[in-house]
């Protein structure tokens, strides 16, 4: 469509959208439509002026124009529903915007009648500035649109080279399995500490791995043969995260 000159309106329709599909709001969509179609920026329209530390008719509210890291929102109280435009709130929109800027795309979080003024460019509302790069939108949606189907817990070594080395996740490195699911679905890595480290596809189904945690593909071969020489899970299938996680499923 935008190679056509159209412009396309994108919205979540709550009376088709199932589990399996659905995003969650219009403000993590616009995020993700934004990485999937390269956009220079992404803008999200409120009925506030600009991002502040507290509800605006608090007093003591302080404005802030520029987002550079997440500590510059430490200082932010997010659990009013302030906002009458949309569903999602203020809360929906700091999500939508750590997503974009993540990936690289700067986000502008303006009023919705300051419209013309953010798309010029001009000094309205609050700017987040990219912390990231661009990245496959396979991973993109990996990290912020799946459900995890259960747990890898790994040990020390195998985080550190899934997050410095950038590596593959391979049998030696997991200690415990949590969860049911099967080869290909997504599933949550996580620190024995508890730390969420990434999620990735598995290519193996819970029922195999408890075999193979803690040995090596050397031995696993030698045992088992040659279909046993693939990774659990691929590191152009994992997406790193590196923040709490959420209960496992199954």
């Amino acid at each position: 469509l935008l190679e056509l000159g159209v412009l396309p309106i994108v919205n979540e329709n709550d009376t088709v959208a199932t589990h399996e599909i659905r995003f969650g709001d219009n403000d993590r969509l616009a995020a993700l439509v934004a990485h999937l179609v390269h956009a220079d920026a992404l803008v999200l329209l409120t009925d506030v002026e600009a991002l502040y530390t507290d509800h605006p008719s608090q007093p003591g509210a302080r404005r802030i124009d520029e987002v550079r890291s997440a500590a510059d929102l430490r200082d932010i109280d997010i659990s009013r529903r302030g906002a009458a435009v949309g569903t999602g709130g203020m809360q929906t929109k700091i999500e939508a915007a750590r997503i974009a800027t993540s990936a690289g795309i700067p986000v502008v979080l303006a009023k919705a009648d300051r419209a013309a003024e953010a798309l010029r460019g001009e000094a309205v509302g609050t700017v987040f500035h990219p912390t990231g790069k661009r990245r496959p939108t396979r991973l993109l949606w990996l990290a912020h649109i799946t459900d995890a189907h259960g747990e890898l817990v790994v040990d020390d070594g195998a985080v550190r080279a899934l997050t410095e080395r950038k590596a593959s996740l391979l049998p030696a490195g997991i200690v415990r399995v949590h969860g049911t699911f099967r080869a290909g679905q997504p599933v949550d890595v996580v620190a024995t500490d508890g730390t969420l480290i990434a999620r990735g596809l598995t290519n193996y189904a819970s029922t195999e791995l408890p075999d193979l945690i803690g040995r090596s593909t050397t031995d696993l071969v030698a045992q088992y043969g040659r279909g046993y020489e693939r990774t659990v899970i691929h590191r152009d299938a994992l997406a790193l995260l590196g923040r709490r996680p959420e209960p496992a499923r199954g």
